[in-house]
């Protein structure tokens, strides 16, 4: 998209949070954008409740009407729990369908607070850069402590690492663990959460909405990597900060609590993401990796008798949900 279209097109952003059983956050989400939105002319919000079951789309309309935020938030409640990406989309098709779609969509995490200025910063960033396709927001708790928010694509080195844990290995394979070196200044990323990632049109329009094949997680890595492939990079951009309290859900990466057990639907993202961009024999090596180093890892763990922080039985999970056991996905993401 040239610099000359947006300068005769004005800026509109829609911002979409996808709301299961979190109703209380999402209203707090909501209310740390009060002062945010009138920075951003052409801005609307849409939140989608993904079948929470629980009230949360009776109560998130309420507060949206007890607080007149009606002029700028609109509530779509969802009868079917679809995932992640089927959430986002429910909010995203209608707009892009509309007579004027926006120049961007913000994904938006309902365990977020936005920081002062936040969106405003990244908006700006990308109306700056207009060969750019995401970007991603910078996270921090409360505290204001940074958390890791730019990441490398997913490969059997970092699968390799992740299972092993030795810091010998880490080093030697530093170039592709998952986690991107912390960044005081926008740089290029591969990927970035969908807590906090700016999109621009011209992505849906090369690319096409997200895989709703995934239920959650790895969906927004899967998107980037479809954009750059199209041609569209992703950027980080630290100075657009949000407040992210994680796994509030799920519990899944929940650092404040007890793991619980990795759900089914982790391991069958993790498989479909390998299988459909690096095929069946790059999947397959993959699980191989990290099996082999996690096997070495819990070996390690007893021998040094080193905290066992894990989520419970995750080698066993592993093993039953690897592409060994359950195959491959076809391109419609059902299983073979």
């Amino acid at each position: 998209m040239s610099s000359a279209i947006l300068q005769n097109n004005p800026m509109s952003l829609l911002i979409v949070i996808v709301n299961y059983r979190t109703s209380s956050l999402a209203i707090e989400c909501l209310r740390s954008l009060v002062s945010e939105v009138p920075t951003l002319p052409n801005t609307k919000v849409v939140v989608v409740d993904n079948a929470s079951g629980d009230g949360s789309a009776e109560q998130i309309g309420a507060a949206i009407a007890n607080e007149g935020w009606e002029n700028w938030v609109s509530l779509i409640p969802s009868e079917h729990n679809g995932g992640y990406a089927y959430g986002n989309n429910l909010g995203i098709r209608p707009a892009l369908n509309s007579p004027n779609p926006p120049s961007y969509v913000y994904l938006l995490n309902p365990d977020t607070i936005v920081r002062p200025g936040a969106i405003k910063v990244l908006v700006d960033f990308m109306e700056k850069h207009p060969d750019v396709g995401i970007g991603g927001s910078g996270m921090e708790n409360l505290e204001g402590v940074q958390r890791p928010a730019a990441f490398r694509f997913h490969t059997v080195f970092s699968e390799l690492d992740a299972g092993l844990r030795l810091g010998i290995v880490s080093k030697l394979l530093s170039k592709w663990i998952t986690a991107a070196p912390k960044s005081s200044e926008p740089c290029l990323t591969d990927w970035v959460p969908g807590a906090g990632m700016m999109i621009r049109r011209g992505v849906f329009e090369s690319v096409g909405l997200m895989d709703e094949e995934y239920f959650l997680y790895f969906e927004e890595t899967d998107f980037c990597l479809q954009a750059k492939r199209a041609g569209w990079p992703c950027w980080y951009v630290p100075q657009s900060r949000i407040v992210h309290f994680p796994g509030s859900s799920t519990g899944v990466n929940n650092t404040k609590n007890t793991p619980k057990r990795r759900p089914k639907y982790w391991f069958d993202s993790r498989r479909r993401y390998f299988t459909k961009n690096y095929g069946w024999l790059y999947a397959a090596l993959a699980d191989s990796v990290w099996i082999f180093g996690y096997s070495l890892w819990k070996v390690r763990q007893v021998i040094q008798r080193k905290p066992d922080t894990d989520p419970p039985k995750l080698l066993s999970d592993f093993l039953q949900n690897s592409l060994f056991v359950k195959g491959s996905f076809n391109s419609a993401g059902a299983n073979k």
